[in-house]
């Protein structure tokens, strides 16, 4: 059944190995390469969303031989708004990362 009170955040939306008709649903700029779901829930909650379930092992449906994973939210803004700010912080925590 639908849910239309939910918004799905899939991981493969920022992984920039992934060409957009793959599923990755952001430009190159605002991904990382292979992101972790933990990687995606700490980016979620330090933008500010409440996450209000995650799942681990689920497989993305343009990509169904590879393990995903996703997180659900409460509707509140549009879909590609909170795609936005959750690629920059994703972004951002990964930089800090890597120096």
């Amino acid at each position: 059944m639908k849910d239309y009170e939910h918004v799905v955040i899939w991981l493969d939306y920022f992984n920039k190995n992934l060409k957009k008709s793959k599923g990755r649903r952001v430009g190159l700029e605002k991904c990382v390469f292979d992101p972790s779901l933990k990687e995606l829930i700490d980016a979620t909650t330090s933008a500010g969303f409440e996450i209000t379930e995650s799942e681990d092992k689920v497989r993305f449906p343009r990509r169904p031989f590879v393990r995903s994973g996703y997180v659900v939210l409460p509707k509140g803004s549009p879909k590609t708004k909170i795609l936005d700010k959750i690629s920059e912080k994703l972004v951002m925590k990964r930089s800090k990362q890597s120096k």
